[in-house]
């Protein structure tokens, strides 16, 4: 079966749980409604449906190639990548004035997973693209804005972040690649990089890198790190381009997934040097960077959604068709498989991560169109912080569970999931590398605990426990046995949290190893009652409106259920090894192992 983006339920959690009436508040979004909404989503899933999704498994078959001129792309990607610029698709999000159409974020995420879903290969392209666009937009003088920023808004020119190398891996105090000054506003960078996600391709005609490098007496460790914006080909005065600069793919990895995604190892200055820029000031190069690094960890949430939704429709359409033993009911003869409990089970649990991860997503979305464009500077800096702490719940939390869901999806294909070319198996290698880059789970888990819950003694995080309590109190007010379910459970869990959450405060200066050795299920057990949160303000709405369409809200009010069911417990056990189970990882001696 080919990709259909679930557009009904899409804006359903625009514009009924993740808040898009907040959003349409600010003056620059006013000419936005739900309507321009779902032309855009129709627009998108259109393009993403009848180009990208027909290349996904194509692109499998037959990945990216390195020759010694260059990357080749997978057949069929140059002319998607065209057809994809004249769309206008990798501006959607971004500033007018660059050239983009400005959407609110909470717009731009379904055309995302759209993006994700139909075909993830393709998509890591304009998801670095994006964050380039971003670190530059924050940190780079007007002079680099203007002259790299509208080819890559209008898609001309692509994105890509240079962080890591062979010696350093995460820790990025140990790079060593070096920028020389050479001529007035120029340095020379030396070094290589690995891990580069289309650090070289023959879709567009210029790549612009953003490489993380050392200046001379530069301090040691991440505080020594500066920024620099380095083309494959350099730009002359009058925007055209000029000659190959000095940066060259030497070689590209041989992947479990995501095969049609060139993943290069890059060399700078093997020759005379490759010419690059400073962005912003020295030595402030991390800093500018985790602008970029947070919008790719966002975008890798997504991703998480879009692989989980595409490996629960394949899923589904195999459910349905395949026909294999007795109803329970004792019915004659072979029945698809869809009916027998199980596999009800597996699907529905597919449908609950995936739906609960892609609402937590969108209210993300939404808190951050508010953190930068709202006129109320305290509304922002709320936002903002909501933002800031929901990125690393987002990120791993949906990498992980987008895991489990293709993982599933294989299972309830039986042995013909194992056979590549069902298109299962092929879910849930692409889906493997979502917990790895940008930052693992862990990364994400101990940024969650230090950075956004012990730095500000839980604040954040306990006003998002009182929003939930907020909902609680709604869901008092109503009847169903659906509504009780969900209540019951969402308030345990959410007392759960609240006591991890003030452990992490009270003991990560006196037992630090036993606090991080919790951090993992710490951001798990969030997602777990984040994303129930969500679907429990989906069930209330669709509760009101369940005589206007009763097939599809009586669908949303099952899936909040069985999630407050059999995802949400998870909470509680998660909590315990929280809470007390830190000492028995660290009581492990090295020769134990």
């Amino acid at each position: 079966m080919s990709y259909q983006a679930p557009i009904k339920d899409m804006l359903f959690v625009i514009g009924e749980t993740a808040g898009l009436s907040d959003v349409l508040d600010i003056k620059r979004f006013e000419d936005f409604d739900i309507e321009t909404a779902a032309a855009v989503l129709e627009e998108s899933n259109k393009f993403c449906s009848e180009v990208l999704a027909p290349l996904n498994w194509e692109g499998d078959k037959s990945p990216s190639s390195w020759h010694t001129d260059g990357v080749q792309v997978s057949p069929g990607f140059r002319d998607a990548y065209k057809q994809f610029v004249a769309g206008g698709w990798q501006g959607v999000m971004h500033e007018e004035e660059y050239g983009g159409q400005g959407l609110p974020k909470i717009i731009s995420t379904a055309c995302t997973e759209m993006l994700n879903a139909s075909n993830l290969s393709f998509a890591l392209c304009p998801l670095l693209t994006d964050g380039a666009i971003e670190a530059l937009m924050t940190a780079g003088s007007d002079e680099l804005k203007h002259k790299f920023i509208p080819n890559m808004v209008g898609g001309k020119w692509t994105g890509t972040m240079n962080l890591t190398e062979p010696q350093a891996g995460s820790d990025l105090s140990l790079v060593r690649t070096r920028a020389v000054p050479a001529e007035p506003g120029e340095y020379k960078i030396y070094g290589t990089k690995i891990y580069i996600t289309y650090g070289d391709h023959d879709m567009a005609e210029n790549i612009i890198h953003l490489v993380l490098a050392r200046t001379p007496n530069s301090p040691e460790g991440v505080k020594g790190i500066s920024l620099f914006v380095v083309p494959k080909f350099l730009v002359n005065g009058d925007g055209s381009l000029g000659a190959r600069n000095d940066a060259y793919c030497i070689s590209i990895e041989h992947k479990l997934g995501i095969k049609a995604s060139p993943t290069a190892v890059m060399q700078f200055g093997d020759k005379t040097g490759a010419i690059g820029y400073l962005v912003g000031e020295e030595n402030r190069g991390l800093e500018y960077m985790f602008i970029m690094m947070n919008a790719a960890r966002f975008g890798v949430g997504m991703q998480g959604v879009s692989i989980a939704d595409r490996a629960y429709q394949k899923a589904v359409a195999y459910a349905k068709e395949r026909k294999q033993s007795r109803d329970l009911d004792g019915s004659d003869g072979p029945v698809p498989i869809i009916q027998h409990p199980d596999v009800k089970r597996m699907l529905a649990t597919m449908r609950a991560y995936t739906e609960g991860s892609r609402a937590l997503a969108y209210f993300g979305a939404k808190c951050s169109d508010l953190a930068q464009h709202s006129a109320n500077e305290i509304e922002r800096e709320q936002f903002g912080a909501i933002y800031e702490f929901l990125v690393p719940i987002i990120k791993g939390f949906s990498t992980e569970m987008s895991i489990e869901v293709a993982s599933l999806g294989v299972q309830v294909h039986g042995g013909m999931g194992f056979i590549e070319e069902t298109g299962a198996a092929q879910y849930y290698r692409d889906a493997r590398i979502l917990t790895i880059y940008e930052g693992t789970t862990a990364i994400q888990a101990n940024d969650l605990v230090g950075r956004k819950t012990y730095k500000d003694k839980g604040m954040v995080a306990l006003a998002i426990a009182r929003m939930i309590e907020q909902t609680e109190t709604q869901l008092e007010k109503r009847s169903s046995k659906e509504a009780q379910a969900v209540l019951k459970n969402l308030r345990q869990a959410r007392v759960a949290y609240e006591s991890v959450v003030h452990y992490v405060v009270d003991h990560f200066k006196t037992e630090t190893k036993n606090v991080f050795a919790g951090s993992v299920g710490y951001l798990k057990l969030s997602g777990y009652l984040l994303t129930a949160w969500q679907l429990a303000k989906a069930l209330m709405v669709s509760e009101d409106k369940i005589n206007e369409d009763k097939s599809f809200y009586a669908a949303k009010i099952s899936t909040a259920r069985f999630h407050a069911e059999h995802l949400l417990p998870i909470v509680l056990s998660l909590a315990q090894s929280v809470l007390e189970g830190g000492e028995s990882v660290n009581a492990m001696e090295l020769e134990h192992f």
